[in-house]
């Protein structure tokens, strides 16, 4: 197990290495100069142009912007954003809401797959089966952005169950309507893995043997059919995790979520290599780390996986 772990967090220093440089070169490759971009439509002084990039070492070539960063980088350093901020400091107050945003979502997502899936293949080809498979189907067919607001005018207006937009309000309670909206639109493939998956389980033969054993319904469901159902459910809801912190950028746009998608998205726009690449950085280890968390779990979940 140590050794298994010890592997996995090895290669995160490849994959660090790579998507930096990766990201630090497709931000540098962007057409347009982002100093000239802070002035707006103000012409500025050229020696002040000049003074702005070589402190942001905008004048280097690539490869050596590049060394200034990752040299930072093992420094505890991130970077300064164009206007002046740490890049650690914007990190630090965008990626917590972002963080309540996804694990609300992916709850959602969890519970509401666990219980229509289970129910859906326990009454396979019944009408609760089918309307689910339909729900389903139209939430993987609709666009997010139509849901957020469909959900923001129905949910939030009409009916005034939730603020319309969070802005500021960004604890657990102000992220509810948002993260509905992600949980909703992520549910629809998780519940018909957990649907095929307990499908299949129910016709193992472990299964078939603990009914003959003279086991209750209520014990063979939870410990022998969904116990070992979930790992698919499990595998999606993480890679869904990694999703979500980077790509809500269209549901933070809509509900003003002061959260990473909405800064990400700017920086993009203005072309700021060291914030890009630092919340991509910052990205790529949660994410290793989620997926190393949940190969873990795999054990626990099916006492027939082991860890050499």
């Amino acid at each position: 197990m140590l050794g298994y772990i010890l592997r996995r967090l090895l290669q995160v220093i490849p994959v660090f290495f790579g998507a930096t440089l990766l990201i630090y070169f497709l931000v540098f490759a962007m057409p347009g100069d982002p100093i000239l971009a802070l002035f707006g439509d103000k012409t500025p002084n050229p020696a002040v142009i000049e003074q702005l990039r070589a402190q942001y070492h905008l004048d280097q070539p690539f490869i050596v912007q590049y060394w200034y960063y990752i040299t930072g980088v093992f420094q505890g350093d991130l970077g300064t954003t164009y206007s002046g901020r740490p890049v650690s400091a914007v990190l630090a107050a965008t990626l917590p809401v972002t963080g309540r945003l996804a694990v609300m979502a992916i709850a959602i997502e969890f519970v509401l797959a666990i219980i229509i899936g289970t129910i859906s293949a326990l009454r396979k080809g019944k009408l609760f089966d089918n309307v689910s498979l339909i729900v389903a189907l139209v939430a993987i067919a609709i666009p997010i952005f139509v849901v957020a607001f469909l959900a923001q005018y129905f949910l939030a207006i009409q009916l005034g169950w939730f603020k319309p937009t969070v802005g500021a309000d960004n604890d657990w309670g102000g992220l509810w309507l948002p993260a509905i909206v992600l949980g909703f639109s992520l549910y629809a493939v998780s519940m018909r893995l957990m649907r095929s998956s307990v499908i299949d389980t129910l016709n193992q033969d472990w299964v078939r043997t603990a009914y003959s054993k003279g086991l209750s319904r209520n014990r063979v469901l939870p410990v022998h059919v969904l116990r070992n159902s979930l790992i698919p459910v499990i595998t999606n809801s993480a890679t869904n995790f990694g999703v979500l912190l980077v790509g809500a950028t269209v549901t933070e746009g809509i509900f003003n979520v002061p959260g990473v998608g909405n800064t990400l998205f700017q920086a993009i726009q203005r072309g700021e290599g060291p914030t890009v690449v630092s919340f991509v950085t910052v990205f790529v280890i949660l994410y290793v780390l989620v997926n190393l968390l949940i190969d873990l779990l795999y054990g626990l979940l099916d006492p027939r996986i082991r860890y050499a």
